[in-house]
């Protein structure tokens, strides 16, 4: 992508910003026109003093109660956005307002393990298999009763979106997706990495021990800036922006479901049968059929595929943007413009 596209881009995104604030005023009424079963909280839309989500709504969805965010016109075109670890919704907390702005439903929600996420019984296992998450994501929007919409996401958010798009691509049309095609297996994961590509994952296996899950049990906020530090080495964010999404990783749930999720990559923690069928359909490694763009920060930090070893994965109008001035690996918090750019796009390929 060269010079001149960004500045267009850009300067299509400044126009789009202006109405930010009418955005605003309808993300105040969006409480009188939730969906059924959806309990707005107290507060509404985006604060501009905080800037921090102030309308996170609630909806039981599978085995879950999900805390989500949902700004824009209801008859807006729906857009997901799926956050990753160890982040949150205020990941996208300089995107949403844009995609708002232009008409669209923006619907963010809190993974199992984050936020005002909650699992609706104390005896579910706390289970963090890939499949889970994509369960978890069918389930949200079949509450929400909406039919069709674009998915986007990073890090998790990005193999959940991903695999959306994979298997329904009638119902989930359109993609966005940061590091591109991230569907894994655990039969392809017993195949060892090259020396320095293992050195990445060296918190995947510290989790794998005892001491580990105590350690980040012990040291969750030290353990998530760190991480955010590395994967992002550029990304020179402040205290508060790291305390915001923080909070999020204080729910109960959050430290079993990482624990949980790098163990099952490693073959270490079970699955559970009612996710067997959908992680068959994904260990084939599915194409994915409808309209995408991929994206990559070329200071992201952490283990992340060569974008030439998926472009074939994605069969309809496909197109991958590489983002240089030391974007890192939360590219939505890093560069939003670029990444609401990208979804406008990939919805005009619809």
């Amino acid at each position: 992508m060269n010079d001149t596209t960004n500045l267009k881009r850009r300067g299509f995104l400044n126009t789009a910003a202006l109405g930010l604030v009418a955005v605003q005023a309808s993300l105040m009424g969006a409480a009188q026109a939730a969906p059924a079963g959806a309990r707005p909280s107290a507060g509404s839309g985006i604060s501009p003093a905080s800037n921090t989500f102030t309308d996170i709504r609630q909806i039981r969805a599978g085995m879950l109660d999900v805390g989500y965010v949902d700004a824009g016109p209801r008859t807006g075109t729906p857009i997901v956005l799926f956050h990753g670890w160890p982040y949150d919704i205020h990941a996208f907390i300089d995107v949403v307002p844009i995609l708002a702005a232009a008409g669209y439903r923006v619907i963010v929600p809190h993974l199992r393990g984050y936020g005002s996420t909650r699992f609706l019984s104390p005896d579910l296992l706390r289970n963090g298999q890939q499949a889970s998450f994509t369960a978890d994501a069918v389930a949200f929007l079949d509450a929400l009763k909406i039919e069709r919409a674009i998915v986007a996401g990073f890090d998790w958010g990005a193999r959940i979106a991903t695999t959306l798009a994979a298997l329904w691509p009638q119902r989930f049309n359109a993609l966005v997706s940061v590091s591109g095609y991230l569907i894994g297996s655990q039969e392809g994961n017993i195949k060892p990495l090259a020396p320095k590509a293992e050195l990445q994952w060296w918190y995947q296996y510290y989790f794998a021990t005892p001491r580990g899950e105590l350690g980040y049990r012990e040291n969750t906020h030290a353990f998530a800036r760190l991480i955010w530090e590395l994967a992002s080495p550029e990304w020179k964010f402040d205290d508060a922006t790291f305390a915001r999404s923080a909070k999020s990783l204080d729910n109960p749930d959050h430290v079993a479901i990482s624990i949980s999720n790098y163990r099952w990559r490693l073959g270490l923690a079970p699955s559970e049968p009612q996710y067997e069928d959908l992680e068959l359909r994904l260990a084939r490694f599915p194409d994915v059929a409808v309209p995408t763009i991929t994206m990559e920060g070329e200071a992201n930090g952490a283990p992340h595929p060569d974008p030439k070893n998926y472009a074939k994965k994605f069969l309809k109008k496909y197109e991958h943007r590489h983002l240089a001035r030391g974007v890192g690996h939360n590219l939505p918090q890093e560069a939003p413009r670029d990444f609401a750019q990208a979804i406008l796009d990939v919805a005009k390929w619809i």
